[in-house]
């Protein structure tokens, strides 16, 4: 256990920030289902439309540290390569 009061505020703020990050990468997560799960019922307009909104969502999460511009932009590239194929 932390043995100063810096030790046991930075304890703390790590596990805030910890359950905070990961319940924005479960809402970017589910965000990414629902483009797949549009995709995978054929629905060409849904899955633009999800795309969309998803899209936001990757982006804010890149802008808050969450996960890394690369990450992001290869889950993107994916998602719309997949959409492609529904044509």
């Amino acid at each position: 256990m932390a043995n100063t009061a810096q030790a046991r505020k930075r304890a703390k703020q790590s596990e805030t920030r910890r359950q905070r990050n990961s319940a924005l990468k479960s809402e970017m997560r589910t965000a990414m289902k629902k483009v797949r799960a549009a995709i995978q019922a054929g629905d060409k307009t849904a899955a633009q439309a999800q795309f969309q909104e998803s899209q936001g969502v990757m982006d804010a999460m890149v802008g808050k540290g969450v996960v890394h511009a690369n990450t992001i932009s290869r889950s993107k590239s994916r998602l719309s390569a997949a959409m492609k194929s529904l044509a």
